[in-house]
């Protein structure tokens, strides 16, 4: 969703991007090892942000991003069936919910899920808006990482705020989210400042 150098646009609202960011040439799958797995409890997920330079509150807010797109079930399926010794399902999550997840995402005889099944992130996937927080509040995250925004008396705090006011959150978001377009900038004679930021320019 993030183009860096490009202005912005998603269904709902749209921000303007600092232009002129230097960009790398090459994308490598192991990279991503940076970004913050969904089995995340909150300290991880704080810690991850702060070695970027963001906020514990810039870190709730960028989460509202998971109300679109897609998730694979297999980022997700220990929540529904191998959660702890203890509790095969996680106790966290709304049972209904739960219940309908696991219609979505099956488990073969041998116990292993598709890894190609996919399901809606929360109730409007093409929609960037405040709903994520309303399905966190009655414990519809679908990551243990997003869940995982109930476990302090600060996030649950940003959480209620951002699911009773979208516009707060819309402010916070666009903030958060220049701030984030000018992390890790390369510099010198590294990388180029793209003509058109979906594709190198040679």
């Amino acid at each position: 969703m993030h183009f860096h150098d490009c202005f912005v646009r998603t269904r709902g609202f749209s921000w303007d991007v600092p232009a002129g960011r230097r960009d790398g040439r090459i994308s490598l799958a192991s990279e991503t090892r940076d970004i913050p797995p969904p089995f995340f409890n909150l300290d991880q997920l704080t810690q991850s942000f702060a070695n970027k330079g963001m906020t514990q509150e810039e870190m709730v807010t960028l989460s509202g991003a998971h109300s679109i797109g897609r998730a694979h079930c297999t980022s997700f399926s220990s929540r529904l069936y191998n959660f702890s010794t203890t509790s095969r399902q996680d106790p966290s999550l709304n049972p209904l919910y739960a219940a309908q997840l696991k219609q979505q995402c099956p488990r073969d005889p041998q116990g292993s899920i598709d890894p190609n099944l996919v399901v809606q992130m929360n109730t409007s996937p093409s929609l960037l808006d405040p709903s994520y927080y309303a399905d966190i509040q009655v414990r519809r995250g679908l990551f243990t990482s997003d869940q995982a925004l109930q476990t302090s008396p600060a996030t649950v705090t940003l959480v209620n705020a951002y699911a009773t006011n979208g516009v707060l959150w819309q402010s916070k978001f666009i903030q958060a989210m220049v701030k984030l377009s000018q992390i890790g900038v390369l510099t010198g004679s590294d990388g180029e400042i793209r003509s058109n930021c979906r594709v190198i320019n040679s």
